[in-house]
């Protein structure tokens, strides 16, 4: 969802998200798909490099997903915020979720 929700509105990516997970349920799932499977289902989202990013993450990944910020920060297309955003979220880890409106506040 991190990556679907880059540069997209929560209301925009849901249903991409649903139809993403659907079709792709693990990294396994995905690594495995052709890329033009991945970008037909992600057809209508825009920023496609997005998902051939998370194709090729999913790639490198050999079926697991990194449980570490360096780990996950170290795949293509994944960033500081992203990598925290996962790691808070996924596996509750101390990392702050910040993006450019707080920086804009602090």
């Amino acid at each position: 969802s991190e990556i679907i929700l880059q540069q997209t509105r929560v209301a925009q990516g849901y249903d991409y998200f649903l139809r993403f997970i659907h079709r792709f349920p693990n990294v396994t799932a995905l690594a495995e798909a052709p890329e033009e499977e991945v970008m037909k289902c992600w057809q209508g989202l825009g920023y496609y490099s997005r998902a051939r990013n998370l194709h090729a993450a999913a790639k490198s990944m050999n079926g697991v997903f990194p449980v570490t910020y360096e780990g996950g920060r170290a795949l293509k297309g994944v960033g500081d915020y992203t990598a925290a955003a996962i790691c808070s979220s996924a596996y509750g880890m101390p990392y702050a979720v910040v993006d450019g409106n707080v920086y804009r506040v602090l």
